[in-house]
This record gives structure tokens, sequence and C-alpha cells, in this order.
């Protein structure tokens, strides 16, 4: 079984930045940088951890910003990797992948039956559990992954 997570607004508080929209728009990839994130990381990369050894597959699949150019991609890749490297440095992703806006996340991740996705986006919930995986809100994050 594989768990996959969505970065902004699911963990890392991308809308929390200021002046968020108007960076993004102007190019700036800081936001992606700059995000806190929206829950006890260390608390979730253990469990995270433990879920690895018991054979989960743990992977983030994020999108790149709605407005783009390939340079913008590239740092807001650059970003996101960095946050992640910073904020979860003990959990050895399976796979990580930044794809362009609004690409559906079942396709991009190749799901089974049973795989999860945690989403802020109630469209990629959708999409999703329509793809035959379950989908959770972030505010399900822990719970659930303790239940496992």
């Amino acid at each position: 079984m594989k768990i996959w997570f969505d970065m902004d607004g699911t963990l890392a508080d991308l809308y929390a930045v200021e002046n968020w929209l108007d960076k993004l728009r102007a190019y700036d990839a800081s936001p992606y940088a700059d995000a806190v994130p929206m829950l006890h990381l260390s608390a979730l990369a253990r469990v995270l951890n433990r879920l690895t050894r018991q054979g989960y597959e743990i992977g983030i699949v994020s999108w790149l910003s709605k407005t783009s150019t390939p340079e913008y991609d590239t740092a807001v890749t650059a970003a996101k990797m960095k946050w992640l490297a910073r904020h979860m440095p003990s959990v050895k992703w399976n796979a990580v992948r930044i794809v362009p806006y609004g690409t559906p996340k079942s396709q991009v991740a190749e799901i089974g039956t049973h795989d999860i996705l945690f989403d802020d986006e109630e469209k990629n919930i959708v999409e999703w559990e329509e793809a035959g995986g379950w989908a959770f809100s972030p505010s399900e994050i822990m719970s659930f992954l303790r239940s496992i």
C-alpha cells in the first residue's frame, strides 16, 4: 500500500505566508520555502518511519504553481524539495512527484486499490476516490495513520 501527501495546504501552510498569492504571480518561489508546517512533523515522521518499516511506501504528489514558466517550475521544485529536507529529514520518501498544476494526482501516483492520499483540495479527494483509492483531509492525517 502507498500513502501519498499533498504539500501546499496539507503539510505546508503556504496560504499563511504573507502575500503568498502576489508572490506566486510574480514568479517568486519563496512562499514554498517559507511555509510553516501544518502539523507536528517530527511526530508525523516517527509514524511514517514506522509504516515504512512495516512495508508501506510513502510519497509526495504536489502541484507546481498555477502561474508557471520552466524556470519558475525549477525554482518551485527546488523550494519544495528543500522544505521537505528541512522539515522532515528522517523520512525516506519512495517518490516525490511535483507536477504541473491540475494534473490528476491518481494518474501521477499510478494508484492501486486502497492507496491513500491526504490532500486539502476536495476535487483531488474526489478524483482519487473515483480512481479506486482512499482520500482524506489533512485534519485526519495523524489519527488515520496511527490507526494503521
